[in-house]
């Protein structure tokens, strides 16, 4: 295996994620590259998530904030400078979550912390969560990447994020700014300098010793390509669906909401927003639905043709919804 890491060379949100983006699309075979970046007063949305549902969009782009919306599934995050972002590309047949994690919880453990993996993608210290990870997959390649707040602003995390109150309620929370606890509350002594380099240590003792790329080592004209896409406002706020029926659930797994458009009685198109991890789940959803019959029976049996054992949930859902 031959083992690279990467440092970010910019604080724009669009740029980091294009690079993530172009690394993904060019793993070469036999490589692992460790990517560490930071964003500048960001909001970072889910694959899936309405933007306007869970960030206040005008308030943080008034105050000079960027939404960015990510490749993969789960939840809105902030993130400023005080906030340290890592991602793993790796071959999908290397991939082991709990070995990269390791890399996280080797590195805080530098510092005095404790840390472990909790829920479905927190890495918790005395009971509070200082970084979430999210996941996708190609056929040959496996990327997982995360946040690790080490001096964020709290209140403006808790100002720019409205999360829905029904996912609060089931993880019986009062806010966003509850949740969630700086290393730095943790450890003083620790600075975002000094985690970048025990991430490195840690990274080279789990998998090995890395050489050292630059962004300039990457594919300019992609990567030109990849930050208008993710830069764009189509990418970033969704473009608008008109629809006649919204109906919304909270699973163990995520949250889910259905957005359709009929005609004479039947499903003509249909948009799914959802903090589920699984952006690729998610992704089969609305295609199953459409053509089919606004009828609760009608909609279960469509979704329960595509054979995933979340969406037989939300199957079962569905058949137990009134419809207006």
């Amino acid at each position: 295996m031959r083992n690279y890491i990467l440092m970010g060379d910019s604080h724009n949100p669009w740029h980091n994620l294009a690079v993530e983006a172009l690394l993904f699309e060019r793993l070469a075979p036999g490589e692992a590259i460790f990517y560490l970046w930071q964003n500048a007063a960001t909001v970072v949305i889910g694959r899936h998530q309405n933007a306007w549902q869970e960030c206040r969009v005008q308030l943080l782009e008034s105050e000079g904030g960027r939404l960015a919306r990510r490749s993969t599934g789960g939840g809105a995050v902030f993130h400023d400078l005080g906030n340290l972002n890592f991602t793993f590309v790796v071959p999908r047949a290397d991939y082991d979550v709990r070995r990269q994690l390791g890399v996280i919880r080797r590195a805080v453990g530098e510092f005095g912390v404790e840390a472990e993996f909790t829920g479905r993608n927190d890495l918790v210290a005395e009971g509070a969560k200082f970084s979430g990870n999210a996941f996708k997959f190609s056929d040959a390649v496996g990327l997982r990447h995360g946040t690790v707040l080490v001096d964020v602003d709290m209140e403006k995390l808790g100002r720019y994020l409205v999360p829905s109150k029904d996912k609060l309620k089931a993880k019986g929370i009062e806010s966003v700014r509850s949740r969630v606890c700086n290393l730095s509350d943790l450890s003083p002594s620790i600075t975002i300098p000094d985690l970048t380099g025990a991430l490195k240590r840690a990274f080279a003792a789990e998998y090995g010793s890395a050489d050292d790329m630059t962004v300039a080592d990457l594919d300019a004209a992609r990567l030109r390509e990849l930050e208008e896409q993710y830069s764009s406002w189509d990418f970033r706020l969704g473009k608008a669906l008109p629809f006649d029926a919204r109906l919304s659930h909270r699973f163990e797994w995520g949250g889910v909401s259905l957005e359709l458009s009929l005609k004479q009685g039947r499903v003509v198109s249909a948009r799914t927003w959802s903090d589920a991890m699984d952006e690729a789940m998610i992704d089969r959803v609305a295609p199953a639905l459409e053509g089919a019959r606004y009828e609760s029976a009608a909609l279960a049996e469509a979704l329960r043709g595509v054979g995933h054992p979340q969406i037989d949930d939300m199957a079962g859902w569905l058949e137990g919804e009134e419809l207006g």
